[in-house]
């Protein structure tokens, strides 16, 4: 999966992070929302449009050669504050269409000495020179609107740019969790906020898998805040939490069935995997399976009780590589023991918060093994966070 042109130019991504709203339409780059001065004297909004033909396969070219320091303009003629139409920037006017949804009616032509850089200076000294006219009318508008833009790359895993990264300058880290395709085992209290920080990476295909409704029960222990008429749909847990982080990352794929033998070569080839299951049967013939494929993964659990009208237990993440498996049975560091559903919902007490916490220790674990954060070459296989105080115990390192 190739990243969107933003992120392979820095110049783009600049623009980006900046907050422009940019996109790249029928080879343009397209910025909207730039305040202007029409001929009345009045403050309005217009695009901004450049060619972007000096492109050398998908990285950009400084648009100092053929022509292209010229920017074209949806809108009115800007003017200055008094109404007075910008004359020193004129180059040409009439409709031109460029495409399906894009048609300028203005170009300018204005060139510094020395040209201009790249695309970020080209846009931005326009930019300028359009904006300056219509803060003197009005000091609070901008271009830098950081507003909705639709992604430039229609095989991204997102439907709009990861700006986020962008403005802080991690893209580059980011990129190391490109995987193919990760599983999320159970997406009840803890697996549903793992879905949420996940769904937040570009993890091509996010894999939820869980045979159960998503009841009332689920909604005080889950992300988001379902309404009543939801809930008495009684939707499947995968259906439901795919409806919503479907419409942030396009790889979201439920399926709406339980880990049990005959179902456990449904599953596919996974890069990673977090088990957010109950303890059981189940749960050990996904270990079997995913230590079978090779596939590193993480173990969550919990174990709260109340004592004297107070709650107090531990958090558990357990990590299984390839090269370090055997504490996950040696050590019984992962129950699997049967308990029957009712038995298990009426003794393991959980908390959103403490479900929250729990998937954001897997998921940087997680993180941590690609590389996204750094971490100690004695890393830890097995963590525990205990609420009473305070203190996580890190345990069978490498």
């Amino acid at each position: 999966m190739s990243p969107p042109l933003t992120s392979r130019n820095p110049d783009l991504a600049r623009l980006v992070q900046d907050g422009y709203e940019l996109a790249i339409l029928h080879g343009h780059i397209v910025i909207s929302g730039v305040p202007y001065v029409n001929s009345k004297g009045e403050v309005r909004l217009g695009t901004l449009v450049s060619d972007m033909s000096n492109i050398s396969g998908d990285i950009t070219v400084s648009p100092i050669t053929n022509g292209k320091h010229v920017a074209m303009w949806a809108g009115e003629h800007p003017c200055d504050s008094g109404g007075k139409p910008l004359e020193h920037m004129r180059h040409a006017s009439g409709d031109k269409v460029l495409g399906p949804g894009l048609t300028v009616n203005h170009s300018f032509s204005k060139k510094p000495s020395a040209g201009y850089r790249d695309y970020h200076h080209k846009m931005t000294t326009y930019v300028d020179m359009i904006e300056r006219h219509a803060r003197e009318l009005d000091p609070n508008v901008t271009a830098r609107t950081h507003r909705f833009v639709e992604s430039d790359d229609p095989q991204s895993p997102f439907h709009y740019p990861d700006t986020a990264s962008g403005r802080v300058g991690i893209t580059n880290v980011m990129r190391k969790l490109e995987l193919a395709r990760i599983g999320i085992f159970g997406v009840g209290g803890t697996g549903s906020y793992v879905l949420d920080l996940v769904a937040k990476t570009p993890v091509r295909e996010i894999a939820i898998f869980d045979g159960d409704t998503f009841l009332q029960h689920n909604a005080f222990r889950a992300p988001g805040a379902p309404s009543a008429e939801q809930l008495r749909e009684l939707p499947k847990k995968v259906d439901y939490l795919a409806g919503i982080y479907s419409k942030m990352h396009r790889g979201i794929v439920p399926h709406a069935f339980a880990i049990v033998a005959d179902t456990i070569d449904k599953i596919g080839a996974l890069d990673f995997a977090f088990i957010c299951m109950d303890p059981g049967t189940p749960k050990r013939l996904l270990v079997e399976y995913l230590e079978q494929q090779g596939v590193p993964f993480v173990d969550v659990g919990m174990g709260i009780e109340l004592i004297d009208d107070g709650l107090t237990g531990l958090v558990r993440v357990t990590t299984s590589t390839p090269d370090q498996r055997d504490h996950v049975r040696d050590n019984r560091r992962i129950s699997f023991k049967d308990g029957g559903k009712d038995n298990i919902y009426a003794k393991n007490i959980q908390i959103a918060d403490l479900n929250a916490l729990n998937a954001a220790l897997a998921v940087i674990r997680w993180k941590k093994l690609f590389g996204f954060y750094r971490m100690d070459p004695k890393v830890e296989h097995h963590a525990n966070f205990a609420v009473s105080g305070n203190v996580i115990t890190n345990e069978d390192k490498t």
